[in-house]
Order: structure tokens, then sequence, then C-alpha cells
């Protein structure tokens, strides 16, 4: 039996799908014990990076789909009995310096907190994360440390390692968020979830 130490979540805060994986994926570390290490990213420049562009630009003007994927989203939801799940009436939100804050908040020390409180702001209890003073009041609502976060975001060493992580991430095939890493195999989406347990439980195997 081959040991699985941890499947990579590259993630950032401007995807929604992102977010509803992020919910789901506690319950399939219980279910493996695999510890899902989380990787921060900036979505625009991946987007940059690949020629990609988000759902909102690519469904656009397309009759029926943009439909379609808003009844996957339902199915999701209530296949996974989630109920804190709003569309960001800001959206598209600049998520450059939530970002940068969570590789702050891991040099920090409340990086799993600063994810949770963070995509509550975004997609549970949606407010214009882009803005300097309305991401530090709901920092402050969340009790996080708010004016070390801002500060720490700020610095050069920071800025380095996500745009890094984005490069990296990009380098290893990702094109978009979520995507995850199972003993290096890729998979993307929300709706793949299944697919990459099942690929964890194959690796445990062999």
């Amino acid at each position: 039996m081959s040991a699985l130490a941890d499947v990579e979540f590259h993630f950032d805060f401007g995807s929604p799908n992102a977010y509803l994986a992020h919910l789901v994926i506690p319950a399939i570390e219980r279910r493996t014990g695999v510890h899902f290490a989380y990787v921060p990213v900036l979505l625009g420049g991946v987007f940059k990076a690949t020629g990609n562009v988000s759902p909102a630009v690519s469904l656009r003007g397309i009759q029926n789909k943009g439909e379609y994927a808003a009844l996957e989203t339902r199915r999701f939801l209530a296949k996974h009995g989630i109920t804190r799940f709003a569309m960001n009436p800001f959206f598209p939100v600049n998520t450059l310096q939530i970002m940068r804050g969570a590789v702050a908040a891991r040099r920090i020390g409340c990086f799993e907190r600063y994810v949770d409180e963070v995509y509550r702001h975004m997609w549970a209890d949606p407010k214009k994360m882009d803005e300097p003073a309305v991401i530090r009041s709901a920092l402050l609502e969340s009790g996080l440390p708010a004016d070390p976060l801002l500060a720490r975001a700020n610095d050069p060493d920071v800025k380095e390692e996500l745009r890094a992580n984005t490069d990296a991430s990009v380098a290893r095939g990702v094109f978009g968020s979520p995507s995850f890493f199972v003993g290096g195999e890729l998979f993307f989406g929300k709706d793949r979830l299944r697919e990459v347990e099942e690929e964890i439980q194959t690796h445990e195997r062999r």
C-alpha cells in the first residue's frame, strides 16, 4: 500500500465553485484520512497565462448553457446539503489583496480560519472584498488580526510567493479554480470531487 500524504487544492476566493468545493473537502478528508493542502493562486494570473476566461464571460450570449450551469449548481447544493451560498452581487471581485492575505495568514498562523472566513464573506454573506475598508471590516468582524494581515499581505516576499504559486500551478497544467492534484494527477472543477476521492482510494490500494 502506498501512503498518500496530501492532496493539493489550488484555489482563489473569486471562484464560487472553489468555495463550494471547500465546503465538501472536510467530508472527503474524514472518509479517506487524507489531508487537502491548500495552495493559494491568483486566478486572474492563471487566466492571463492560459488565455482562459471566467464562466461569466464564456457563457455570455450562449442560449441554455448558463441556465444548465445554474441547474448543476442547485443539484450540487442539494446533494451536499449546502445552505450557506449566495452569488456575490459585486462579482467579479478583484481578489489580489485577499489572496495575498491568504499567504500572509499562513505565515501569521491563522490560515484555516482566514480561508473559512474570507470564503464566507465572499459567498455566504457576500461583500465587495476588493475594497480595503471592506476587507478590514470583514476581518475584524471575524475576529482575525486585520491590521497585521493587511500589512503582511503587502510584503514583497508574500507577493512573490503568490506569484510563484500561480506560475508553478500553470506550469503543472492548471487553467482555473478549483483544481486538485492527487499523486500528481490533475482534476478540475467541483464536479470532479468524486473522481478525486476515487483516485485517493485507488492510490491507497496500490
